[in-house]
């Protein structure tokens, strides 16, 4: 492989993701593409990003759970409350890609939400390399990734990105890169501690960003 591409927090936003994979030139036989969660929830096509998921990862792509992910599971499971934590971050538009009748929280009865959801319970959720970690949200520092916690490889944030030190560089979506910033600045960050951001906000008017390593190039749309 000559490059690894990574991508995350895709959000329903499948005609961007579409032209991102085209920007960066993605060749399955050449490239390794990391995808790290958040394929729905808020944008306008969550089944359609997870078909197109689903095909890439038959191509050999590797594919990680988001905290979004998660919640649909969680839902899914009817775990208590989860519809409810679903809902407020953006389950509905999610649903009605499957059904566009469902006014609320109804689960789609299509045989192709089922199959997605099982396929989310098998996503992996993080994947490590000599050089870097690819995780959603972060790990836990001095803890060792495989020994850590799902839940907060999925929904860390400042104990994460503010206090990281270790040897392998982690790559993560989740927290927004203008929420690392302070600033309406979208570009991937890239730490003064060994961690790269790389969600840029696209379902928020942002965009998506693709980093392809080790030349550490930048790819975006919006």
């Amino acid at each position: 492989m000559k490059r690894i591409l990574a991508i995350s927090d895709i959000h329903g936003e499948l005609e961007l993701f579409d032209e991102l994979l085209q920007k960066a030139d993605y060749d399955d036989a050449e490239d390794q593409l990391i995808l790290l969660g958040d394929y729905g929830d808020r944008g306008p096509d969550s089944k359609g990003v997870l078909e197109r998921v689903i095909e890439l990862k038959k191509r050999g792509a590797i594919v990680l759970r988001g905290n979004h992910d998660q919640m649909m599971l969680d839902a899914v499971n009817d775990e208590p409350g989860a519809k409810l934590i679903w809902a407020r971050n953006g389950a509905l538009p999610t649903l009605q890609s499957y059904d566009p009748s469902i006014k609320d929280m109804t689960l789609p009865t299509a045989a192709v939400f089922w199959e997605h959801i099982d396929f989310i319970k098998k996503t992996a959720y993080y994947y490590e390399t000599d050089d870097f970690i690819f995780v959603h949200a972060g790990v836990q520092p001095d803890m060792p990734v495989e020994l850590t916690d799902p839940a907060i490889l999925m929904w860390i944030r400042d104990d994460f990105y503010e206090a990281y030190s270790g040897e392998k560089t982690v790559v993560f979506g989740h927290t927004p890169v203008f929420m690392l910033r302070g600033t309406r600045n979208y570009d991937v960050y890239f730490g003064d501690n060994p961690i790269i951001g790389i969600d840029g906000g696209a379902v928020y008017g942002g965009q998506l960003n693709c980093l392809e390593l080790p030349s550490r190039k930048v790819y975006s749309v919006n």
